[in-house]
Order: structure tokens, then C-alpha cells, then sequence
């Protein structure tokens, strides 16, 4: 319990009027593999990824889901 973290994420909302929300993915290295951490995607501008560990360092993507359920290629890394 006493080692609950969480790191929030915020972005501005994407132009596109047939954007329905994002998926966010994480690394643990800055050339790992990106993984997917929401189950379905994300409709406001901001996530709390409560599952990090203290003093391990996390990459973040975003992608875009329109819908269609057509997925964007990844924004910037964080």
C-alpha cells in the first residue's frame, strides 16, 4: 500500500471531428516495446497510469481512434 504511484498524462484534443478517443501505450526503456495500457479508449484529454514503480522510468505514446475504430500512427513520446 505504501507503494502506490501514478503518473498523469495530458494532451490537447485532437482536431479531427471523427476522433472518439485515444489509446495510450507505455515502455519501460526509451527503445522498449510499446504496450498498450488502456483497455478501451480514452475519451477525455488526460490518463493516470496508477501501475508505475518508484524509480523505474516510463516512455509514453498516443494514438488517435477514429470512428471507425481506425487507429492513428503514434504521437511524439513522452
Amino acid at each position: 500500500a505504501g507503494n502506490s504511484h501514478s503518473a498523469t498524462l495530458n494532451w490537447t484534443a485532437s482536431s479531427t471531428a471523427t476522433v472518439v478517443g485515444y489509446n495510450v501505450y507505455r515502455a519501460t526503456s526509451s527503445n522498449g516495446q510499446f504496450v498498450k495500457i488502456t483497455t478501451s479508449p480514452v475519451t477525455g484529454t488526460s490518463y493516470t497510469d496508477t501501475t508505475v514503480q518508484s524509480g523505474q522510468g516510463y516512455s509514453y505514446r498516443l494514438t488517435s481512434v477514429d470512428d471507425l475504430g481506425n487507429e492513428s500512427s503514434p504521437a511524439g513520446s513522452r
